[in-house]
């Protein structure tokens, strides 16, 4: 679910935000709906108190003396604003007054759902270089459905004080007790920041969790769970329960999260499908205020994939992230009684013991004691465990035994059953198994282009999101289908782009430990410029840039990337006005007064670690440039060479001018213009390169992509 961030104003300028449907509604008081009125920066001056304004702005917008069932909420920490419930007449003469920059509905958002960080390189314990006293002084604050305190991803033994800067506080509700691992915990929700879904625990004890030894799910995948930065802090702001989360519990959220002295926000929630102008994405809105303030945020490029313009999270000051695969599996094994053994996937605990029963087929009405053979995608209630058809390239919990098999080995065994007297068969437990494969982008992640912002590419990195076990709420179900399972765990596996969010989440907290003044930028680009490259193992969009960006995340290589692409606040307000956003328009983001010069920048030449640009459906032949600079954040006196090469059998020509870099000092910043030329390029693929600046020993390198309008069907 997508939320509404917190904007900074320096004009009195108010925001009204719709946080439900609106059907036809009048001045009934059985009719109001939820809205949030933003006003922008907190004024100074000692005379001027939050609460009394907004209270006295409803009662002169009500016609009420008394607005106590009004004002749900008040934004005063990082921002001015507040939620209240209106009327629609009252909603309309809100956005009349003087002040008022716009009145927008917002949408429902969603959650998007360890040898991941073996596989990355980001061993445990002395294995990986670490910086523990500023780890230990880092605090990520992760929106999602709460956290449960008790569980030992966030016990704080061994740690030592909260840090100083510090500014939270722990309101996480009736028997709910914070420590010096959780320092912090919000609620929006009403229910208290218990999670009681499962989805936020689990997130938080990537990015951050303890090392906990002998976790498992039933056995499975039994190790050593832990987070990425595992000395540093967390702090919980629970903006979702079970069914969604809302505009003004998110928006509430990062009012906080910037005050209380988060470093990192992670985010693994989103709109469902499909991105929204950035005026109108309250994620994108609250984490421009949030970069203004030196607090990278990550978040979930989404779940929709593998169709094109499915990604969600889309502004530049975000770093977007997708969900790819591991070394590790898990696989159930369905055994025939003729020693025929099919590899199948789930996440089955369940241990038939060998045994087997019977094989019946979907159109078999005695099911029960018996193995279905169904054509269905789920299991049954009755039968003892039951085979699919699937094409997965992931495992999910079962709440009955269940092996999804591939087409293929299903239709074996469908005429298997059908030309045996007597089949028979069993489900064996499910096992994790360790591979030589490289990693894949998941199909569920979503993918670009960017339907927003044509020529920058989201998402920006892949990251570990699949079959991720990790900690878990003993009051959620580990399967989606929680009428039929009831089992309580303490550690589960979920999948989704919600789990490689904290992974990068974490990758840029392990940055900053070692880069303790290098701005959010300066870490997305790091994490984008040394990112393990990644080759099609598909054919369409599916398999382009458009599912990986700049590719796998590698966190040691992204400690020490050589040279930077730096961005600020003033650079991405050029970007907007590139897109030709009016002032209003602007305002809504910024949270200040803009005003574009005639001159606007090409949004493709913002200072970006990616290179993209939409192609004219009419020109056969094109030549677009694209103009970087970068930083040296390497060593002086170092040479950077430049090197292209071409991806996906695409014949692009591309010139790098100048083609050498030259590097006296630390920080130094040289300019350089790429140009890329070519005709009549496939109408359904986007053509790709990569730019290396190589000194000998670190390649910096970024995805260049030019594309035409990217057709829904091009799977």
């Amino acid at each position: 679910m997508e939320k509404l961030p917190k904007s900074f104003c320096l004009l009195s300028c108010v925001l009204v935000l719709l946080l439900s449907s609106v059907s036809a509604v009048t001045d009934d008081p059985q009719d109001k709906q939820l809205y949030i009125v933003y006003m922008g920066s907190l004024l100074t001056g000692k005379e001027y108190t939050p609460m009394s304004h907004h209270m006295s702005i409803l009662q002169e917008i009500t016609g009420e003396s008394s607005i106590e069932d009004r004002l749900v909420r008040s934004y005063k920490r990082s921002f001015n604003g507040f939620a209240a419930r209106l009327s629609e007449p009252e909603r309309e003469r809100m956005a009349q007054m003087e002040g008022v920059v716009s009145v927008f509905r917002s949408k429902k958002l969603q959650i998007q759902t360890t040898a991941s960080w073996d596989f990355m390189g980001l061993k445990e314990g002395n294995n990986t270089k670490r910086n523990l006293a500023v780890e230990s002084d880092t605090i990520i604050g992760l929106f999602d459905t709460g956290i449960w305190p008790e569980s030992e991803s966030f016990s704080d033994k061994g740690f030592g004080p909260t840090p100083k800067k510090w500014k939270g506080v722990c309101s996480g509700g009736k028997n709910f007790t914070c420590n010096n691992k959780l320092i912090g915990a919000r609620d929006y929700t009403g229910e208290g920041t218990r999670d009681l879904d499962g989805h936020g625990s689990h997130t938080s004890s990537i990015a951050a969790g303890n090392a906990v030894a002998g976790a498992s799910f039933f056995g499975i995948g039994n190790g050593t769970a832990r987070g990425g930065v595992p000395a540093a802090r967390i702090a919980a702001y629970k903006v979702c329960n079970s069914t969604d989360c809302t505009d003004d519990a998110i928006l509430s959220a990062f009012d906080d999260a910037i005050a209380d002295g988060v470093d990192f926000i992670s985010i693994s929630i989103g709109e469902a499908g499909e991105a929204l102008n950035y005026q109108e994405d309250t994620i994108a809105i609250g984490a421009f205020h949030a970069m203004a303030k030196g607090i990278l945020t990550v978040n979930s490029a989404g779940n929709s994939g593998p169709s094109p313009t499915t990604v969600s999270s889309v502004a530049p000051w975000i770093l977007s992230v997708g969900a790819s695969t591991t070394n590790r599996e898990f696989l159930t094994k369905f055994v025939i009684q003729n020693g025929k053994t099919l590899v199948g996937r789930s996440v089955n605990a369940f241990d038939l013991e060998g045994k087997n029963y019977p094989l019946v087929s979907i159109r078999s009405e005695q099911v029960k004691g018996k193995i279905l053979v169904s054509i269905y995608s789920f299991g049954s209630d009755v039968a003892v465990a039951t085979i699919i058809k699937d094409d997965p390239n992931l495992a999910t919990v079962t709440p009955h035994p269940l092996s999804a098999l591939l087409p293929d080995d299903y239709d074996f065994v469908v005429s298997y059953v059908n030309s045996t007297k007597s089949p028979q068969g069993t489900v064996l437990k499910t096992e994790a198994v360790f591979n030589q494969k490289s990693p894949k982008v998941a199909s569920f992640s979503s993918r670009g282009p960017n339907t927003i912002a044509v020529d920058l590419l989201k998402p920006d990195i892949t990251a570990p999101g699949v079959e991720i076990l990790a900690a878990f709420s003993p009051l959620g179900s580990p399967s989606e289908d929680e009428d039929r399972d009831r089992r309580h765990v303490n550690y589960s596996v979920i999948s989704g782009t919600s789990m490689s969010c904290p992974h990068v989440t974490a990758v840029a907290a392990y940055i900053k430990t070692f880069h303790p003044d290098w701005s959010p930028a300066m870490i997305q680009s790091a994490i984008m410029t040394t990112a393990w490259s990644m080759n099609a193992s598909e054919t369409g969009v599916a398999s382009t840039e458009f599912a990986y960006g700049a590719g796998h995340v590698d966190p040691i290589a992204a400690l020490n990337p050589g040279l930077v692409y730096e961005l600020d606040k003033a650079d991405h307000i050029t970007f907007l006005c590139g897109l030709n956003y009016t002032s209003k328009t602007l305002k809504l983001i910024t949270g200040e007064a803009v005003t574009c010069s005639g001159n606007n920048t090409l949004p493709r030449n913002l200072n970006y670690p990616s290179m993209s640009a939409q192609l004219s459906k009419t020109n056969s032949s094109f030549t677009v440039t694209f103009n970087r600079t970068v930083t040296n954040v390497g060593t002086p006196n170092s040479t950077y060479k430049s090197q292209i090469v071409l991806n996906h059998g695409s014949k692009l020509n591309v010139e790098v001018s100048p083609s050498v870099l030259a590097m006296k000092t630390v920080k130094e910043k040289q300019s350089f213009t790429v140009t890329v030329s070519g005709s009549n390029i496939d109408p359904k693929l986007p053509s790709s390169a990569s730019l290396i600046w190589s000194d000998g020993t670190h390649n910096v390198r970024s995805p260049i992509v030019v594309y035409i309008d990217i057709p829904d069907d091009s799977v």
